[in-house]
């Protein structure tokens, strides 16, 4: 069976449209349109309802998809068993993204790191929300996701990769600043947050659930999208944030920021590493991983 085909199917299930599964694919709609026709043709079945808005599976397009999925991940492990026998150096492009935390700090300099040891490896990362990162990675448009949070997906499983605190920032002339503050301080005080689907929002909701808050009992006043964002408001004096340690640590060394603790939250994170359930990775991405855990704090 022609696995190009069984790769355009997926695409399209998974997608619910063939110019998306086109673009994600490299190749034109008619391709992918050529490809599904021909793929029903000789299964004598269709498997494609396309008569409403998004495109949807019939019931013989249900089995199929189950079946062509663990053929795909068998071709691709084949491939992985001839190419793990080769040495030499690591080749090919490894694809992968991070959440804003690590992807704006310790990801980028193990990616330079790793490249310069390998230089035959082109590397390609995406920053982004955890979300947006858990659903790329379930897709199979990037190999690998290295995120603040392990949410919960049939398509993607989680492990951890290292430990990343989140640390209450304020301005350094911050009341504050060095002390060790009261849920109810923290009540009474401006409160910049993350964009829903961030992993230090949800690791911050979490915590405040423990302890038996919402985070609407806050003043949140500011929801300024990722990490970056709430950082520069931080730095002028808009009020204060959770936030990476590792997004803050050379603004912390320059004494730009400062920290306070808040009695009764432990907002430590594991850093996750994403992966789509039942894909064989390149040895460019098992190369990385083995790089990085050498080189990552415990």
């Amino acid at each position: 069976m022609d696995t190009r085909q069984l790769a355009a199917f997926c695409a399209v299930v998974e997608r619910k449209s063939f110019s998306q599964a086109a673009e994600r694919l490299g190749v034109t709609q008619p391709a992918v349109s050529l490809q599904i026709r021909s793929l029903e043709q000789r299964l004598g079945r269709q498997l494609l309802d396309r008569s409403g808005r998004r495109v949807e599976p019939t019931e013989a397009g249900v089995r199929l998809y189950a079946s062509a999925q663990r053929l795909l991940a068998a071709e691709e492990h084949l491939l992985e068993e001839l190419d793990a026998d080769e040495e030499g150096a690591l080749t090919g492009t490894l694809e992968l993204g991070a959440s804003t935390g690590p992807g704006g700090t310790v990801v980028p300099l193990l990616l330079c790191e790793f490249q310069e040891r390998n230089p035959e490896v082109r590397v390609r990362l995406t920053v982004s929300d955890t979300q947006t990162l858990v659903d790329r990675v379930a897709d199979r448009e990037l190999e690998l996701g290295i995120v603040g949070a392990g949410r919960r997906h049939r398509g993607v499983s989680f492990e951890p990769f290292f430990r990343d605190e989140v640390v209450l920032a304020v301005a350094t002339d911050h009341r504050f600043a060095g002390k060790t503050i009261s849920l109810d301080d923290l009540r009474g005080e401006h409160l910049i947050v993350m964009q829903d689907g961030a992993g230090v929002r949800q690791v911050l909701e979490d915590e405040l659930r423990k302890a038996g808050m919402r985070l609407r009992d806050l003043d949140v006043r500011l929801e300024l999208g990722l990490q970056e964002s709430v950082r520069s408001a931080v730095l002028a004096g808009h009020g204060v944030a959770f936030i990476s340690r590792l997004a803050v640590d050379a603004d912390l060394a320059a004494g730009r920021i400062a920290t306070a603790r808040v009695r009764g939250l432990d907002p430590v994170r594991e850093i996750f590493l994403a992966r789509a359930t039942g894909r064989s990775e390149t040895r460019a991405a098992r190369g990385f991983v083995a790089f990085a855990q050498d080189h990552l704090p415990a």
